[in-house]
């Protein structure tokens, strides 16, 4: 935990959401490209806006639930790694069993949203390949908007209020501006680890 703190006294936009906390350099620069090219050798889904992978369970977007029988089976080993390494790292308080794998191209974006509650547990982590963004974080009454910049290679962390009282999404746009300079934005997969709770 004395690595989260020190993190938060380095990003005092992330310090005012609690829960939230933000990790660079997560991954070293080999380890992203091997990703990369171990995600596209895998079969995309092409039912959103965006192109989708699913692993551990498919999580059903329009009835925003996920069961036993949705089970698609062990995490495969490339990913089973990443999802122990976080919980070794204490990033998670479980090894995660679910990961979705999402796709943005230059445009795309994702509406703001909070991860379904009864799906899965407290925390929430992504980790962000290819290009950066921003990621807007909303509280539930919409009073505050606190963007906060993934950079590749990065993870961001999501739990307690961060996870349950604040909505996350990013703007369906072409740029950034990030420190007054406008930032074209290339292809970006994010990869989210999740522990399914099931009754």
């Amino acid at each position: 935990m004395q690595e989260q703190l020190s993190l938060f006294s380095i990003s005092p936009t992330i310090a005012t959401i609690p829960g939230l906390y933000y990790v660079p350099d997560y991954i070293n620069e080999i380890e992203h490209d091997r990703l990369l090219v171990q995600i596209d050798e895998q079969p995309w889904l092409d039912d959103l806006k965006r192109r989708v992978q699913h692993y551990g369970f498919k999580y059903d977007y329009k009835a925003r639930r996920v069961a036993r029988d949705m089970r698609i089976g062990k995490l495969p080993e490339w990913l089973e790694e990443l999802a122990e390494k976080l919980w070794k790292d204490r990033h998670m308080p479980e090894i995660a069993d679910q990961v979705i794998v999402n796709e943005y191209e230059p445009g795309q974006g994702i509406s703001r949203h909070i991860d379904c509650e009864p799906c899965f547990q407290d925390t929430i982590v992504s980790l962000s390949l290819g290009s950066g963004c921003f990621m807007d974080f909303t509280n539930k009454d919409k009073t505050k908007k606190i963007p906060v910049w993934l950079a590749p290679r990065s993870i961001v962390v999501l739990s307690n209020k961060a996870r349950y009282e604040w909505l996350h999404g990013i703007a369906a746009r072409k740029s950034d501006t990030r420190n007054g300079h406008k930032v074209a934005r290339e292809r970006r997969v994010s990869l989210t680890f999740r522990k399914v709770i099931i009754d």
